[in-house]
């Protein structure tokens, strides 16, 4: 069997960022590795915390993304090796099934010599995940200003200020992204879609132009926050006073139950926040985990390995060459 291997480090991402919703999404400095070759007889490796319950047969989401990829390039590959270490937890609303996705089609495209440009991985990864707010900010990296008719999906790609960092408060539960979907209603008031729209619109303005002072003002949603909050005690209090505990804004990850507080990196309020929100989760008897994290500018990356058998995940966080960027 071909020895060719392919690895690739995908960044997590946040979607929404309040008033966005399905349309807005930041790539984060969390990441998994992926590592595929082809193989005589299909073989799944988990390495690491979070990927507890992650099927290790063809029922796998990578694999069977990467199967996709060989269909439409009429490629006849039915058995893979595939090693995966993840730093992003499953199910708490930082990506990771966008990762896996976009992890998939960018290792499989590699392994195959890049049939398909990014924009056609785009295209794929929208198609999947029904909305491309996560799927770009894992592809491009920075900030992913998107929509999607259902037939293509387009997008605009910033660079969020090097002066923005966010604090991940991560509750101690899953919360299924479909749950969390079922819990919004069909229909909403129009007053409340005109707030979104102006919202949404003031939130990218201010991130463009790096006026993070508005972000306060910006960060409110009536769309899905409000339905979403019943799912995560705290939540609304945590939405309602980071500005007056240090924060520029906050808002829930995604689906969920992660919340991510905007702060600027040179506040001197960043512990007395932490400290605030650490304490409001203690007395609503909730356990968080508190993370200090980056917008990442990179998205998906081929990398090589000078010994990639066996699959040595300290080698690939320790500092693995990137082999560049996949053709556009």
């Amino acid at each position: 069997m071909n020895e060719k291997k392919r690895c690739v480090k995908i960044p997590a991402s946040t979607a929404n960022l309040g008033p966005g919703f399905d349309t807005i999404g930041m790539a984060l400095d969390l990441y998994v590795w992926i590592e595929m070759s082809f193989s005589d007889e299909t073989k799944i490796h988990l390495h690491g915390e979070n990927l507890k319950g992650v099927s290790t047969d063809k029922s796998n989401l990578i694999y069977q993304v990467a199967q996709r990829v060989f269909l439409k390039a009429g490629v006849k590959q039915s058995n893979l090796e595939i090693s995966i270490y993840s730093d992003i937890p499953l199910t708490r609303g930082l990506g990771s099934s966008a990762s896996a996705i976009v992890g998939a089609l960018v290792a499989a495209n590699a392994l195959i010599d890049d049939p398909f440009s990014k924009d056609e991985l785009f295209q794929m990864a929208t198609s999947i995940e029904n909305h491309p707010d996560n799927a770009g900010a894992s592809l491009f990296g920075g900030l992913i200003v998107s929509n999607w008719n259902e037939v293509r999906a387009e997008y605009i790609r910033i660079e969020p200020s090097p002066q923005l960092e966010l604090l991940a408060v991560i509750p101690d539960f899953e919360l299924a992204t479909e749950k969390s979907r079922n819990i919004l209603p069909d229909q909403i008031p129009f007053h409340d879609a005109v707030f979104n729209v102006s919202h949404s619109s003031l939130l990218v303005a201010a991130l463009c132009t790096g006026k993070l002072e508005l972000i306060q003002y910006a960060m409110k949603d009536r769309l899905h926050q409000p339905h979403r909050a019943s799912l995560i005690p705290g939540m609304k209090t945590i939405l309602d006073q980071a500005v007056q505990h240090g924060g520029l804004g906050a808002a829930l990850s995604g689906a969920g139950p992660t919340l991510l507080v905007f702060v600027d990196r040179n506040s001197s309020e960043k512990t007395n926040l932490e400290e605030f929100v650490i304490n409001h989760f203690k007395n609503e008897n909730m356990a968080v985990d508190t993370l200090w994290l980056n917008p990442c500018l990179k998205g998906a990356q081929v990398i090589t390995q000078q010994n990639s058998h066996p699959f040595r995940i300290e080698k690939l966080k320790e500092g693995a060459s990137i082999k560049g960027e996949f053709k556009s």
